[in-house]
């Protein structure tokens, strides 16, 4: 016989067939007649419920089946007598396929702290609450891809290994073949590179922006979708050393374009999510209303940012109403306030829940603050970047219009003091055939952060990659 997925065998219109599940037992409880076992193979978040009629069932193999323990089980489907399914399955045979032992398995039937299953991650798939982020991370992967197809747009494979520093912030972990204890060392005592594998200082990419803009040049629409890697040493609910990131680039757009598509871009994906998660956001959303009475349902707050159009201002508008805020006036920032800063979560936030009451998009940022690639505006002090602010997370998208003019470029990178012998293909974009382009950036795990509610960033990734921390 072959196996039926759970999720598929609640969706059956007839009643009263044979069947055959595999999958993980949850819990089993019963009296000397009569078991009732739940079993979950992960293709939904609801178990199903097998009815196990002692007498047809050997005691010592009744006695295997604990919770975590593997198990196949063919029976009849009946009419469930009691609320929450409409199907049960009535056992007619049941194997032990994998034994749990009961004893030392972390994992019991009762509520987890989420800050204890991050210390078995290996295990925490196996949760109700897991399973659930899991399946919308992988609904979020695919609305994303299906997203720039429907689009046109390309996809590029840009490099986890670079040479080049895309924010120029030189917070990046080094790739080196050599014995770290006994590396090479040129004349002037440093660490001689040029005997290392590629022959020079290789780094994990922060970005893959840079390599994303050469294919733009010349396939007009394109998006990269991979591992970046920050050697950032926070310990924040928002950081991560190891995440994701979504970077589309667009040949003759500029920043208003930039705006717009990161716009719909970003109600694509929760308009994605309610459709196609509907199970999953209404379990975590029940959890998460068990936590906080008072706190916004999960799926209205997703339905609040389909609603209207986001909020568009500058930079510098935003300072001013933050700085005219009866918060700031009263000193109840812990961050300082004033133009040239980089604004803080506290203040984004300001500027979403309480000002606003709706995401917002931030543009026209001074350039000393922003990457050495964005444009210049004819003011000189200011950039044509745009951060997409969100609430709960603050920034979410992080975007520009590039800089084509070969001077300025040139001129910017020499006074960020990146190394010229690294930059000089990305260079070569602004003399040969340069275009307009813009383009963004949207940390992944943030985007998962605000769908499914969670408030620890490591909780929305598989094996969380922080500081101090990459078991698993």
């Amino acid at each position: 016989m072959q196996r039926i997925e759970i999720k598929k065998a609640f969706q059956l219109t007839k009643i009263g067939g044979e069947i055959l599940i595999k999958g993980w037992v949850r819990t089993r409880r019963g009296n000397k007649q009569v078991q009732f076992i739940t079993v979950n193979d992960g293709s939904c978040q609801a178990s199903i419920q097998v009815v196990a009629d002692t007498e047809k069932f050997d005691e010592e193999l009744i006695k295997r089946i604990t919770t975590g323990s593997s198990v196949a089980i063919v029976g009849q489907t009946v009419r469930s007598q009691g609320a929450g399914q409409a199907i049960e399955i009535q056992a007619k045979s049941i194997e032990v396929i994998g034994d749990c032992d009961a004893d030392q398995y972390p994992l019991q039937p009762k509520k987890h702290s989420l800050e204890f299953l991050r210390e078995i991650a290996h295990l925490r798939f196996r949760t109700n609450y897991f399973s659930a982020v899991t399946r919308i991370r992988h609904q979020m992967m695919y609305a994303i891809h299906t997203f720039y197809t429907e689009r046109g747009f390309c996809n590029i494979h840009t490099p986890i290994i670079t040479a080049s520093d895309c924010e120029g912030a030189g917070q990046m972990f080094h790739v080196t073949c050599f014995d770290i204890n006994n590396a090479p060392k040129g004349e002037d005592g440093k660490v001689d590179f040029s005997q290392d594998f590629f022959g020079k200082e290789a780094n994990l990419t922060v970005s893959g922006q840079l390599e994303v803009e050469l294919a733009c040049m010349a396939m007009s629409k394109v998006y990269t979708f991979g591992p970046t890697f920050r050697a950032e040493n926070s310990n924040t609910a928002r950081h991560l050393a190891e995440f994701w990131m979504i970077e589309p680039e667009v040949a003759f757009n500029d920043i208003h374009a930039n705006m717009d598509l990161a716009e719909e871009f970003l109600k694509y994906c929760i308009d994605w999510a309610l459709k196609n998660c509907k199970e999953d956001l209404e379990f975590l959303q029940q959890r998460q209303l068990q936590e906080d009475k008072d706190a916004m349902p999960l799926v209205e707050k997703l339905q609040f940012i389909l609603k209207d159009s986001f909020q568009r201002l500058t930079y510098t508008e935003g300072i001013e109403i933050l700085l005219a805020s009866e918060k700031y006036k009263k000193g109840k920032f812990q961050y300082n306030v004033k133009w040239g800063i980089d604004l803080q979560s506290e203040h984004e936030r300001y500027l979403v829940e309480e000002h606003f009451k709706k995401p917002v998009i931030l543009t026209n940022y001074p350039k000393d603050i922003k990457a050495f690639y964005m444009k210049q505006n004819d003011d000189g002090k200011t950039v044509a970047a745009m951060d997409v602010l969100f609430p709960q997370i603050g920034e979410i998208i992080g975007g520009s219009e590039r800089e084509t003019n070969y001077d300025k470029l040139y001129s910017r990178i020499v006074e960020m003091e990146i190394p010229m012998k690294d930059m000089w293909w990305y260079l070569d974009t602004r003399r040969y055939g340069s275009a307009p382009h813009a383009g963004f950036g949207l940390g992944f795990e943030r985007l998962l952060l605000f769908v499914t509610g969670m408030t620890n960033i490591r909780d929305v990734i598989p094996f969380p990659r922080t500081p101090k921390s990459a078991d698993f």
